[in-house]
């Protein structure tokens, strides 16, 4: 059975001025930057979140898919041919050079409700690490 995908998590953008993306979306939508580093800034939207990154962070546009079973994913594309993106992350580029970065449901903050996973037939849990981080921001 191959895997299951559950949702999006997040889209990471390059942006060349990163002061100049914040303000431009500051002044279309309330922002809640939960984390800066040089060069990049995390934009919350609840449980999923958008990603901005000057050129040089080390990241490129990519967005983040999640699965039911990340070890899953890595043996279809093994078995597939496919190249995966050397890191400590389970990243690869698909034929027409979107990089696809792969996340597992119960390992992050990305939730969907009782009702949406047993509709989608998915009986999927959290470890407490993704918990605590949905409690961090009254989520969960």
């Amino acid at each position: 059975m191959r895997p299951r995908l559950v949702g999006i998590n997040h889209v990471a953008l390059q942006v060349d001025d990163l002061e100049r993306a914040l303000d431009f979306y500051g002044r279309l939508f309330e922002l809640h930057v939960s984390e800066r580093e040089i060069g990049a800034a995390f934009v919350d939207m609840g449980d999923q979140f958008l990603a901005l990154f000057e050129p040089g962070s080390g990241e490129e546009r990519h967005f983040g898919l999640v699965v039911d079973d990340k070890g899953k994913v890595r043996r279809a594309l093994e078995a597939g041919g496919v190249d995966i993106v050397p890191g400590r992350r389970l990243d690869f580029h698909d034929p027409f050079d979107n990089r696809v970065q792969v996340v597992q449901y119960d390992q992050i903050q990305f939730t969907k409700s009782c009702r949406v996973l047993e509709g989608m037939g998915l009986p999927l849990g959290k470890v407490e690490r993704a918990i605590a981080e949905l409690r961090s921001k009254n989520l969960a």
